[in-house]
């Protein structure tokens, strides 16, 4: 017997990303369930979020932009920001009837019968006209591979499994990465650990003045231009370099963010350079970012020989019924929310048949937005 439910869209994720992509498309007269099904595999609400670490208090996040149709008000800065903005997107998700599906894994996409695409999850399969992938990098944690890794006698985690400051108390701490997470751990770490010494591959830039509109554009576009030529996407911080507020003025001032060079090799008791230089080590942090979590795309060959996929907005070049939000340039969360927004316009024209899309009902003009609270929801 053949069990394959039939939607128009699929939605994979429920993070920022999927979760604007899911509102757009209600706003658009698509109905959850009938038209459309978001798919997630977190235990609940909250994208990525909900496992951010508890020291990261949503004071201390950088650049939160509220969904779109709800704003994100009252919020505590002193509360972890995992338990805020998984409360906001439990709201949201209620407010506007998404009815996300989880926990289910997405196994692989691959193509279907008549035109649709197939997709395998641990819930059962479903068959769609259109896929917007919205599964952002926190399940793929980058681990780089240096010589004798294997040999420390140590500690080594990455930032996805950062559990907060207190846990290194007296040990001695190497943090690897020159990013926003690696400078913020050092920064926390610093009071509690013996000794802490902060690695990168490259020197660290430090962005004096304000974030303009002007430079985020321009920062974006870079990011951009990598995906249009198939190449693996950079995120928009490894373009903007990293804001030079009071914080990171003292933690200079300090010696807290005192930058040497990649280390050659790990030790069984540290890390060591080519010169012989050697730190002892108790802890190796690695802060060196995420990878894009596409592995289930991997049937539809839409890899591009540079490693990425190449998209023209968010549309794959290679299939223009998959759509990627969240990806190189919208991975920001104010990205997502609009690139959420012009996946769904673009999957409206291919279900219509019209120019670049496939063939499908015309849908009715876009509607009001749905129902929401009338005074801003606060967590």
């Amino acid at each position: 017997m053949n069990n394959t439910r039939e939607v128009e869209v699929v939605v994979i994720g429920a993070g920022q990303a999927g979760l604007s992509s899911a509102y757009h498309l209600r706003r658009t007269g698509f109905e959850p369930e009938r038209d459309f099904v978001v798919l997630d595999h977190a235990p609940g609400p909250g994208g990525a979020w909900r496992f951010r670490w508890p020291s990261l208090t949503y004071g201390k996040v950088h650049g939160m932009h509220a969904l779109p149709g709800m704003e994100l008000t009252g919020a505590d800065p002193g509360r972890p920001s995992s338990e805020v903005i998984t409360e906001y997107f439990t709201a949201y998700e209620e407010t506007f009837g998404l009815r996300v599906r989880r926990p289910v894994d997405v196994l692989a996409v691959r193509e279907g019968d008549g035109g649709r695409l197939l997709v395998e999850t641990s819930d059962g399969d479903w068959s769609t006209r259109a896929l917007i992938n919205a599964t952002g990098t926190w399940d793929r944690p980058f681990w780089p591979r240096y010589p004798g890794q294997e040999t420390f006698r140590g500690r080594q985690l990455h930032t996805a499994q950062y559990p907060g400051p207190e846990a290194f108390a007296g040990l001695r701490v190497v943090v690897v990465g020159g990013g926003a997470s690696g400078t913020q751990h050092l920064m926390e770490l610093a009071p509690y650990a013996a000794a802490t010494t902060w690695v990168t591959r490259r020197e660290p830039v430090f962005r004096e003045g304000p974030f303009t509109e002007e430079f985020g554009r321009a920062a974006v576009a870079l990011v951009e231009e990598r995906v249009r030529q198939g190449l693996p996407p950079r995120s928009v911080v490894s373009v903007t370099g990293l804001p030079l507020n009071d914080a990171i003025r003292q933690a200079l001032a300090d010696g807290v963010l005192d930058r040497q060079p990649m280390f050659d090799r790990i030790t069984p008791d540290g890390v060591e350079w080519a010169d012989g230089r050697h730190v002892d080590a108790d802890v190796i942090l690695w802060a060196t970012g995420f990878r894009a979590a596409i592995d289930h795309l991997t049937p539809l060959k839409l890899r591009e020989p540079g490693g990425g996929i190449r998209v023209d907005g968010t549309r794959a070049v290679a299939d223009p019924r998959v759509h990627l939000v969240g990806y190189g340039p919208s991975a920001s969360t104010i990205g997502a929310n609009r690139a959420g927004r012009a996946a769904v316009r673009d999957i409206r024209r291919l279900l219509a048949g019209e120019p670049g899309g496939g063939n499908g009902p015309r849908r009715a003009q876009e509607p009001a937005e749905p129902s929401r609270p009338t005074e801003p929801v606060a967590v």
